[in-house]
């Protein structure tokens, strides 16, 4: 895990010759969508590993079969709420609850629209109360123009006020990091590889395309989605 050093509380995985070569199949167009779904679960369980690294632990005085030792219990991996950003979320999501097996799950549909605009529209939001002690992790793929997420952190606010919020994604556009700073300096990023650049219709380059229609093979209808809001 690497800090990059242009924002506060960014960091990469670049120093992760695993993850860079699951990185490499996800970026491959040869690439199925059973392969991509494969690579995005493997990334979110050994992301969150990672995550793990930087939280909070106690030691804790056990017995073995044969004699007392000294261990360890994390605490903070037992208070982790997991936002997934439908839809291409899902398998990232999938990893994680590998590693967080005590994570409260919330959903949000939220689709960005077309350039210039990058209007989101969220159809369904399902967070469950947040806690003064919780990590929340909010799993989306790809931080490109960043206005899907900014929409997410701020129905996140409205939850509660946890003790950290991480987004952890695949990749990152430098210009969707600096604007989920500016509105919220405090918000922790956690991604494989920021890239270079966007492009004028907004995807991350050199990137890896359409991460939900590479996920599920099919482009999403926004027609076939309930117009829900939960609060409860």
């Amino acid at each position: 895990m690497i800090k990059d050093e242009r924002w506060e509380g960014v960091y990469t995985m670049e120093d992760s010759p695993y993850l860079m070569e699951v990185l490499t199949e996800l970026r491959d167009r040869e690439t199925d969508s059973i392969g991509f779904r494969k690579g995005l679960v493997k990334l979110g369980r050994f992301m969150g590993y990672e995550i793990i690294k930087t939280m909070e632990f106690e030691k804790r005085r056990i017995e073995t079969p044969l004699e007392e030792t000294d261990g360890i219990v994390v605490v903070d991996r037992r208070n982790v709420v997991i936002i997934t950003v439908l839809r291409a979320a899902v398998p990232l999501m999938e990893g994680l609850v590998k590693v967080f097996e005590h994570a409260r799950i919330g959903i949000v549909s939220a689709v960005r629209g077309k350039a210039p605009e990058f209007r989101v529209e969220m159809n369904y939001i399902k967070i469950p109360q947040i806690r003064e002690e919780d990590t929340v992790i909010i799993a989306d793929p790809m931080i490109a123009t960043g206005s899907t997420l900014i929409e997410v952190l701020r129905e996140v606010k409205r939850y509660g006020s946890p003790k950290r919020i991480i987004v952890l994604g695949v990749l990152a556009a430098p210009e969707g990091i600096s604007r989920i700073k500016k509105e919220f300096p405090e918000v922790e990023i956690f991604v494989t590889k920021v890239d270079r650049e966007l492009n004028e219709d907004g995807y991350i380059l050199p990137g890896l395309g359409d991460a939900g229609d590479r996920t599920f093979g099919s482009p999403l209808k926004l027609s076939t989605l309930p117009q829900l809001h939960s609060f409860d």
